[in-house]
């Protein structure tokens, strides 16, 4: 399940950093009546009464009046894609400007939210005008707890999804192969998240995972025929469709979190738009995790651009866009955007990059795709997937 994220908005001094210390119940945000303390949007990884983890975001002054001004609110509004609820923090009821442009954006981008009604122990406090109804009056000073605030952001939350991995293709007692190649880009020590995630659906789904390297996949098949499905980390699609049977589904973890964090049918559709690329066009290749590059065998930064140029025969410009960082601000010069499985990131802030996209008029496909495409095998290893008539 995706975490929960929180943003934390309001004024210079309204008292976003003292709630989150309070929902936190540690010293998470620095607090100082000197104004403008919070700079960049902090995150804050929390488990929380009745809403589980979380991402709390503090966020820059909505009136910052230093130097920075303008770049610290540019970052704060950013934040609005990557949240799931937000919570308007202001001082003895007043709404001003800034916070009515707020509650307009929040509307627009259709985010629920809860003004937190702060500083309820001063004499000259009053109840907020016109939001009664999703606002709570606080004191982060006095309020013996935060009960109320909790309660409310748990009946904001938004319905949860069904996830669904494999859960619609294996049954109890199959057996579901996992070819995982450690190479100079695996992680030391650890399997990547998407891998970890395949292994506990099989289980909860009373499969039996085996998990191997692409040396061990022909002697392993020879002597267990029987295998269910094969599921590859997608860097080795082409050698291992060499050696896995017709007769064995076969697909990648890239494929399998296409379906589960996006629209794996908008990113079939998306690949089509290969074949129509021209000399000089421009791509873009959208992770959402930070990482650095450090070897040639990186999937997104190296692999991938030169798989996608030898296919389309033309010489092309990639640009990478890490983790969430906001997409360029004309969309329109790029011919097309491939997007990565999105295992570090929720469904919602996926939706959020892709429709930009897609307004934008760009199609978009995913990593795994298009390393499919590129390979020959994106008709075999899409079949999983499509619907029976």
């Amino acid at each position: 399940m995706d975490k929960l994220h929180i943003g934390i908005y309001g004024s210079v001094n309204s008292g976003k950093s003292s709630l989150i210390n309070r929902l936190s119940g540690q010293n998470t945000a620095i607090v100082s009546p000197e104004r403008g303390t919070t700079t960049d949007p902090v995150r804050k990884l929390i488990e929380l009464d009745s809403l589980g983890p979380c991402v709390l975001i503090d966020t820059a002054g909505l009136d910052d009046n230093t130097v920075l001004s303008s770049q610290r609110v540019a970052k704060t509004l950013q934040t609005l894609d990557l949240i799931d609820i937000a919570i308007l923090v202001i001082s003895c009821g007043i709404i001003g400007k800034a916070e009515r442009n707020l509650l307009n954006l929040f509307a627009q981008k259709d985010i629920p939210f809860l003004i937190v009604n702060n500083k309820s122990d001063l004499p000259n406090f009053k109840e907020v005008d016109g939001f009664k109804e999703k606002s709570v009056n606080f004191s982060a000073l006095k309020s013996p707890d935060v009960k109320e605030i909790l309660s409310a952001l748990a009946r904001l939350r938004p319905a949860a999804e069904e996830d669904v991995l494999l859960d619609d293709k294996i049954s109890r007692g199959d057996m579901v192969v996992l070819v995982c190649p450690i190479d100079s880009a695996a992680p030391k020590d650890r399997l990547i998240l998407p891998q970890v995630k395949a292994i506990r659906n099989i289980l909860d789904n009373n499969a039996v995972s085996v998990v191997l390297q692409t040396d061990e996949l022909v002697g392993f098949l020879k002597s267990n025929p029987k295998v269910k499905l094969v599921v590859t980390d997608s860097q080795a699609f082409k050698e291992v469709s060499g050696i896995v049977p017709q007769s064995i589904p076969l697909t990648s973890f890239s494929m399998l979190f296409a379906r589960l964090k996006g629209n794996l049918d908008l990113y079939l559709e998306g690949a089509e738009h290969l074949n129509g690329l021209k000399d000089g066009d421009k791509v873009l290749i959208l992770e959402s995790c930070n990482h650095s590059a450090l070897t040639c065998e990186d999937i997104g930064r190296v692999k991938l651009p030169k798989l996608i140029s030898a296919k389309s025969g033309k010489k092309l410009e990639f640009k990478i866009i890490p983790g969430l960082e906001p997409l360029p601000e004309n969309l329109k010069e790029y011919a097309m955007a491939v997007q990565c499985g999105g295992c570090m990131v929720t469904k919602k802030q996926l939706a959020r990059r892709v429709a930009a996209l897609l307004k934008a008029g760009v199609p978009v496909s995913n990593y795994g795709v298009m390393i499919a495409l590129c390979n020959g095998i994106l008709p075999r290893v899409s079949e999983p997937f499509k619907k029976k008539p």
